[in-house]
């Protein structure tokens, strides 16, 4: 069985993309999936490289039993369109971002997150960094909800 490798994507790669990562991590964790699927996260800016994830993405996190203070910020490169085969961009902007990086051979793998739930009616996940907590707790419930349908995704197209 090949591996699957999955990269989440925001613009600084501070909260949404590390939350996204963590979150997903655990999943694969709790079904025993972390040996066949490599996850990771990256900004499409590098304001943020080497940084941890936001003080208050972490503790959002582990509020709900998630820990991501392993994780560190960095910045897509064009190496990433050949290792992944998820790129999965939080928002518009970046989502863009991404299909004028890669190359036409790797555009297929540069999607929109949210697509892969049905639960919430958004199209992006909102970059709570400016906002309050009740920010990052939407992006959290918005993670977690496009998490479960893109390991759902993974598992039949991939692992089955």
């Amino acid at each position: 069985m090949s591996k699957v490798s999955v990269l989440f994507v925001c613009l600084g790669n501070i909260c949404r993309s590390p939350t996204a990562h963590a979150v997903f991590r655990k999943m694969v964790q709790d079904q025993g999936l972390d040996k066949v699927i490599d996850i990771d996260s990256a900004g499409t800016a590098a304001y943020h490289v080497g940084k941890h994830p936001d003080v208050r993405s972490m503790e959002t996190a582990r509020n709900r039993g998630i820990e991501m203070l392993d994780l560190r910020a960095r910045k897509v490169d064009f190496g990433d369109f050949y290792v992944y085969d998820y790129i999965l961009a939080m928002d518009e902007e970046n989502y863009h971002n991404l299909l004028e990086l890669a190359l036409p051979e790797h555009r297929d793998k540069v999607q929109m997150f949210l697509d892969y739930t049905q639960e919430f009616p958004e199209s992006e996940v909102p970059d709570p960094y400016y906002g309050g907590a009740q920010g990052f707790e939407h992006v959290f419930d918005l993670v977690e909800s496009a998490s479960e349908g893109l390991l759902e995704h993974i598992k039949k197209t991939h692992l089955s």
